[in-house]
């Protein structure tokens, strides 16, 4: 039974996600101490987290960077913020996805069930990428290991978010071709027609971040008008923009 931990300081909220969470067979906990919401978390050890950004103390943003130095669990922003801004800061900030308040409950369910299986069920055991029997990829010398969430080039490594990782199998494995928008966005959400497009672009801009910290520079390159195209070795920069 998957495990769904709610961080919501509205009691009347959270009795609701809990509830319908429960009537879908989910096993869920809302968390009580929101000066140490991190005790409650690592004691309940959640497949998935449920995060509010108006949080007492301190706010999600914040939580979920803490979360984020100790695992890579998906992590569902739930906020009356509907600004742009907003969505871009909690995807920026580590999260998975984000819906807004007033909360439409199929579509939250239709989320975490895209969430975990996408994680945890049949897509996480068959990506449709030619995988090593360790698990890794190496294209051009950069090697992927999906099962530690690590991008490795030659002495230097880098964790990933299970975004992160996403979208770096998606790349390698159309190495050397042009990768739309379209085929990006669905290969992190199901539901496209419900994530804003600014969304993807914080997550290719994170991606890029990882691969600078590795020495790769403009490893991921903008193809105007059609998508992004991984490049390495004496290829970077030629075609970036």
């Amino acid at each position: 039974m998957y495990r769904i931990f709610i961080v919501e300081d509205d009691r009347k909220i959270s009795a609701v996600l809990k509830r319908n969470m429960e009537k879908y067979g989910y096993d869920a906990s809302c968390v009580t101490e929101f000066r140490d919401i991190m005790q409650e978390l690592e004691a309940y050890a959640p497949h998935l987290v449920m995060l509010d950004i108006n949080l007492p103390y301190f706010d999600g943003y914040y939580w979920c960077r803490q979360i984020r130095k100790k695992s890579n669990l998906p992590i569902i922003f739930i906020s009356a913020r509907a600004g742009e801004m907003d969505q871009v800061m909690a995807i920026d900030n580590g999260g998975d996805d984000y819906i807004t308040k007033p909360i439409h409950l199929d579509l939250l369910i239709a989320k975490v069930k895209s969430v975990l299986r996408r994680v945890y069920g049949d897509y996480a055991a068959s990506t449709g990428l030619a995988q090593s029997p360790e698990s890794e990829l190496n294209v051009q010398g950069l090697r992927l290991n999906l099962s530690r969430n690590e991008l490795i080039w030659e002495k230097r490594k880098t964790q990933l978010t299970k975004n992160e990782q996403l979208l770096a199998e998606c790349f390698m494995q159309q190495y050397g071709r042009t990768v739309s928008r379209d085929q990006l966005l669905g290969t992190l959400w199901d539901n496209a027609q419900f994530v804003d497009d600014n969304t993807l672009t914080v997550n290719v801009a994170r991606l890029r971040k990882k691969l600078e910290e590795l020495g790769l520079q403009s490893a991921i390159a903008t193809v105007r008008g059609m998508g992004y195209k991984l490049i390495l070795s004496a290829e970077q920069g030629e075609t970036s923009s």
